[in-house]
């Protein structure tokens, strides 16, 4: 007999019990009402080399009729090495239909860690380490914050024409901050429609000395590619672990093309936890919907 919802929705709940037991600090939720959720793991617990982040959503219909939506993201897995570790996880959920296999997805994956760790793969290049040092308690560097006019939300979703300048600076705005524990987290936003442009905002944003001296500048973009009908997407942690990942899930999930959106955080002194990453979405959240 067919599992129920409400069977369906308990064997979750009873999953994600376990697994944030298990996985303490490095199991985080993204969005409770959506199941989204963020997994860090890494090749050993002292001085991890190779670390990857696991993000899933939970269908409604997982674990008995649907499989977890995943994405893998560390700026080492490209090509090759992301096709066949998403061909294992395919592989294991196959071999286990109508179990939860968030265990096994988080366990294989540790596995390929370690490999490559005693492999002699050259070490990723590992920038700023997350939560530094304290800043000074100021609110004097936020920047006017300017909600975004109607016209400019259509241009989120504006495909390139042909003649679109790749040098141009396209119009940035800036979100509401938001601030926790003396931490503040303010969202910028720009449509763009090629890297060159994603470029030119991040340059043109550090060139603003509040912004270069936050602790953490998080970004991820989307460019829709009409003539390829693809994505070509990318994030950036700047530091905090997993950030830039949840940040470029978020527009996945919304929806948004042809858009960039950059997160600072000047850090206060006090450790957030998990709530960073709720803030941190929420300002992107919130200058997107503007």
């Amino acid at each position: 007999m067919a599992a129920s919802d409400t069977e369906r929705a308990q064997q979750q709940i009873d999953e994600i019990e376990a697994l944030s037991s298990i996985y303490g600090d490095d199991w985080c939720v993204v969005d409770e009402d959506e199941k989204i959720y963020c997994i860090k793991i890494s090749d050993c617990l002292d001085q991890p080399k190779w670390t990857l982040c696991l993000q899933v959503i939970l269908p409604p219909g997982y674990p008995t009729a649907e499989p977890p939506i995943y994405q893998l993201n560390a700026p080492w897995l490209r090509g090759q090495d992301y096709t066949e570790l998403a061909n294992s996880l395919e592989e294991i959920y196959v071999q286990n239909l109508g179990e939860s296999i968030l265990y096994l997805w988080v366990e294989k994956i540790r596995e390929v860690l370690v490999e490559k760790a005693q492999s002699s793969d050259p070490e990723p290049d590992i920038k700023k380490t997350t939560e530094e040092v304290d800043e000074d308690d100021g609110d004097d560097f936020l920047l006017d914050y300017q909600p975004i006019q109607e016209d400019q939300i259509k241009m989120l979703n504006y495909v390139t024409s042909e003649n679109q300048e790749d040098e141009e600076l396209p119009p940035i705005h800036h979100g509401n901050p938001i601030t926790d524990r003396r931490s503040t987290f303010q969202a910028h936003l720009a449509p763009v429609v090629t890297t060159r442009q994603v470029k030119r905002v991040l340059e043109k944003l550090y060139e603003n000395k509040k912004i270069a001296s936050a602790t953490h500048n998080i970004y991820a973009y989307r460019i829709y590619c009409e003539d390829k009908q693809t994505f070509l997407q990318d994030c950036e942690d700047d530091g905090e672990t997993a950030a830039g990942g949840r940040l470029l899930h978020l527009l996945q999930i919304l929806n948004v093309h042809n858009v960039l959106v950059v997160v600072s955080r000047w850090y206060g002194g006090i450790l957030l936890g998990p709530d960073r990453f709720k803030h941190i979405n929420n300002c992107a959240r919130n200058v997107l919907v503007e």
